[in-house]
């Protein structure tokens, strides 16, 4: 496990805390209705937030169930996640700093687990998926939405390129193939998947990184002399904005 790593994503994220607390593309959407709805009667339920960054998932469940612990690698981030929720009368909200391959919990300490935009920043993806598995209660759910990469070698090339530009901690984007394999190594059971669209502001999303402006042109140089089959996929407009995939993976445990 990489601690350099680790270090390297809380410092990148730090600074942008509030940034992710009010970006609405991460404070809404189908994918956080879809979250509240699979809570819903769980009164009592312990859920792990894993890889909360601004903390909207524990903001949406946390009034269905009995618990929602919120876990991230920046301390800044967490205290962003504790004002909030203060401030929104969520006293069964609670934040952990800690990576999502070496969680500081017992085996079985969660009814469900809840990851969303997280996993493609994990220094080891089989390594979290591992840890979600073991803080899994027995007969457990967990729900992990992320954006994926396009199978197509010339289109997952792209968007593995025009993220790291945009965010240099970005580990990387996985295939919907890769995902169900890793689950499965996991010991998760994948029940049902959800593909999504999601678009990006350009301008949106590289302030919401404070990305330099010479990694900005650098995409944008890119996007303008791509090939039509990749600009077509990602719906590439004349500002730089533009489509990603994600997914939903409703998973469950024996």
């Amino acid at each position: 496990m990489s601690n350099s790593h680790h270090a390297f994503v809380a410092d990148q994220y730090g600074p942008r805390a509030n940034a992710y607390v009010l970006s609405a593309v991460h404070a809404g959407g189908e994918d956080l209705d879809q979250l509240e709805a699979a809570v819903r009667g769980c009164t009592g339920a312990r859920v792990l937030d894993l890889g909360c960054g601004g903390g909207h998932v524990g903001y949406r469940v946390a009034p269905h169930v009995g618990e929602v612990v919120a876990v991230d690698l920046s301390p800044e981030m967490l205290n962003e996640v504790t004002r909030t929720a203060a401030e929104r009368g969520l006293r069964n909200l609670s934040v952990q700093q800690s990576p999502a391959e070496r969680l500081p919990f017992a085996d079985g300490r969660f009814d469900i687990v809840l990851s969303r935009f997280s996993a493609h920043h994990w220094h080891d993806l089989d390594a979290g998926l591992r840890e979600a598995r073991r803080v899994l209660a027995a007969g457990g759910r967990a729900i992990f939405i992320d954006v994926i990469s396009p199978a197509r070698p010339l289109l997952d090339t792209h968007l593995q390129v025009v993220e790291t530009l945009r965010d240099p901690s970005h580990a990387r984007n996985y295939t919907a193939a890769e995902w169900v394999a890793s689950l499965s190594r996991a010991g998760f059971t994948v029940n049902a998947i959800t593909p999504r669209r999601l678009r990006m502001d350009f301008a949106t999303w590289t302030a919401r990184t404070r990305t330099p402006d010479l990694h900005a042109q650098a995409i944008r140089s890119l996007q303008a002399t791509v090939s039509e089959e990749v600009r077509h996929h990602f719906a590439i407009e004349a500002d730089g904005s533009f489509l990603i995939d994600t997914l939903a993976l409703d998973t469950s445990v024996p």
